[in-house]
């Protein structure tokens, strides 16, 4: 029977880019890696107005960079230069600097279709290789490792299953791994907009009666919308056509950036905090959306799974010859656990906060906003969570 040392089964971003951390490695030990992936990614990149997008942070970058991919992503990477953060019909507002920071940019906003093309054209088919289309429908432990039962009646066997197929991962359910599952009971609307200024690099976070917002600046001067509203009234939005939608976002946003011109498609996601109770087996991995699912509006989710993938693969490489062993995927875990722990936290914390309509709590986020703003170390570790650097060095030495 067929046997490699990793198979990931998923391979999106967080898959991809785990095989590519590993890759160089892999050729010198002689270890053999597969992707499994159900949808062949495209053989080249086409432009599209609506094309989804991800919150890249400026940690994110450096390992990118490490992994020598960064130039090529950089292409079609849109600076985030200044971050506007402000509670909608209150004075207090917070503003983080990328020069004040010391870095080039607080971070990236990338097109999806654009960050997948850099990833799988940068896999060396001699250290990986792939099985696209194929989904793997059944995963059964065996001695040292696992047998994968693929949906075109092959099977394999692998030292290491890492599991990356997302937040709904039937693999999980059936492995019996239980997942934590905190609805928000509401949905986001996620779509791309044209405004009638110049965003110059601003993202805005915008904290409204129903819901929060976030506006994040992209190529040929598009922003990728990020609007959380409640399940019926996100509906609602979604159908309207298109003036009248650009009109209620207008007045939910201001015109900080003139008027709002254009809208493309609008899509809706339920949103939910959703932990897996176990990451790690003998021989098993869970990793990126089947591991935690974040609330969007925060940007930490794709980042977090990536420091998850960087130290997974710093594990791995430290430990025995063969990939798989528990203690090294303990250690493993063990190391991230705060860095999981910080990241789900601030994020959930401040969906909370912001998205609560209570006085005393209103009055509370409107008076941290404006301390945020005039208090150096507290506006520093905003900024340094929103730069996914809430345990790596600072840039510039700082405490």
């Amino acid at each position: 029977m067929n046997r490699v040392n990793l198979a990931i089964i998923g391979g999106g971003l967080v898959g991809a880019s785990l095989a590519l951390t590993l890759q160089a490695a892999a050729k010198a030990r002689g270890w053999k890696i597969l992707l499994i992936e159900p949808f062949a990614p495209g053989d080249s990149f086409q432009p599209s107005y609506d094309a989804r997008s991800s919150a890249l942070s400026y940690g994110t970058r450096q390992i990118y960079e490490q992994l020598g991919l960064w130039q090529t992503i950089s292409r079609r990477a849109e600076p985030i230069r200044q971050i506007q953060v402000s509670d909608r019909g209150r004075f207090g507002a917070a503003r983080l600097d990328a020069q004040e920071e010391g870095v080039p940019a607080l971070g990236y906003v990338v097109e999806n279709a654009w960050l997948g093309q850099c990833l799988w054209q940068a896999i060396d088919n001699q250290v990986i290789s792939w099985r696209c289309p194929a989904e793997v429908k059944a995963l059964q432990a065996i001695a040292g490792g696992y047998r994968l039962q693929l949906d075109d009646d092959t099977s394999l066997e692998c030292d290491l299953a890492v599991l990356a197929d997302g937040g709904r991962s039937g693999l999980r359910e059936q492995l019996g791994i239980h997942v934590r599952r905190t609805p928000y009971d509401q949905s986001a609307l996620i779509a791309n907009i044209t405004p009638g200024e110049a965003h110059a690099g601003q993202a805005f976070e915008r904290f409204t009666e129903q819901g929060p917002m976030a506006l994040l600046p992209l190529p040929e001067n598009r922003c990728a919308l990020v609007w959380t509203r409640q399940g019926m009234d996100a509906k609602r939005l979604a159908e309207l056509d298109e003036r009248s939608f650009l009109g209620e976002l207008q007045d939910a946003f201001g015109y900080r950036l003139g008027a709002l011109r254009q809208v493309g498609a609008r899509h809706l996601y339920p949103l939910a905090l959703v932990e897996a109770e176990e990451q790690v087996r003998p021989h098993l991995v869970v990793l990126g959306n089947a591991a935690h699912s974040l609330h969007p509006i925060a940007g930490q989710g794709f980042n977090l799974s990536l420091r998850d993938v960087q130290s997974l693969a710093e594990a791995l490489l430290a430990g025995p010859q063969q990939p798989g062993d528990l203690a090294t995927l303990q250690a493993y875990h063990q190391r991230q656990r705060l860095d999981q722990a910080l990241t789900i936290g601030f994020s959930d914390q401040v969906t909370r906060l912001f998205g609560s309509q209570q006085p005393l709590l209103a009055a509370g986020r409107n008076l941290g906003l404006l301390g945020l703003d005039l208090l150096p170390p507290a506006k520093r570790w905003f900024a340094r969570q929103a730069m996914g650097l809430g345990t790596r060095p600072d840039p510039r030495g700082r405490a």
